[in-house]
């Protein structure tokens, strides 16, 4: 019997396409009854509302994150190392999504002047135009990575993100280290808490 090897072209697009179904099949989450992203590799703890945290010195690098915002201009975590950098995972289609929303924005504006950056990582939009709709309605004034089938969420350290966890918000410290994550909606007062200890650190 003998076997015909599989294009390469063909290979990476049923690897892309698997990754979409993956994501898919997910749901889209606002409540992960107190479970995290945290463990695996990392040294988060989680507290009983469900958002992980992980000491000075113990935590993991965010990774390189780089591409295009909703409008289509270059996108760089880099540039804001040096700041708290906020990033919360969301998507146009997720009902959890919406209701977090307006508190992200909030949040983003009491802390502007504390060398806060706020960014979001859109997916699962294969098209900008619902994403950039949403952010009108709702009046997000921060950038956005378009990561529509989701490889920029890949790249963070196993324990840190939970692809399958929509929304997520993870919060990055002045050195590039990833401090919190909660893979769940926020409101402004849960945003705050693993925020501010985060802006208080010297």
């Amino acid at each position: 019997m003998s076997f015909v090897r599989a294009p390469r072209r063909t290979l990476l697009a049923a690897g892309a396409g698997a990754l979409v179904a993956a994501l898919t099949l997910s749901a889209c989450s606002g409540d992960s009854n107190g479970k995290s992203g945290g463990g695996g590799d990392t040294n988060f703890v989680t507290n009983t509302g469900g958002i992980s945290t992980a000491a000075k010195g113990e935590r993991p690098d965010a990774p390189e994150l780089t591409g295009k915002d909703l409008t289509g201009s270059p996108l760089d975590l880099a540039d804001y190392k040096g700041k708290v950098v906020v990033l919360n995972v969301w998507g146009s289609w997720c009902a959890p999504c919406r209701s977090e929303a307006r508190y992200l924005e909030k949040a983003a504006q009491q802390t502007k002047d504390k060398g806060v950056q706020f960014l979001g990582i859109n997916t699962r939009d294969t098209q900008t135009g619902p994403a950039l709709a949403f952010e009108k309605e709702f009046g997000v004034s921060y950038p956005s990575f378009h990561d529509p089938i989701g490889k920029l969420m890949l790249k963070f350290p196993k324990g840190s993100l939970n692809p399958q966890s929509i929304p997520t918000t993870i919060v990055v410290d002045r050195e590039g280290k990833i401090a919190a994550s909660a893979p769940r909606a926020l409101d402004d007062k849960a945003l705050r808490s693993m925020i501010d200890p985060i802006v208080a650190e010297k």
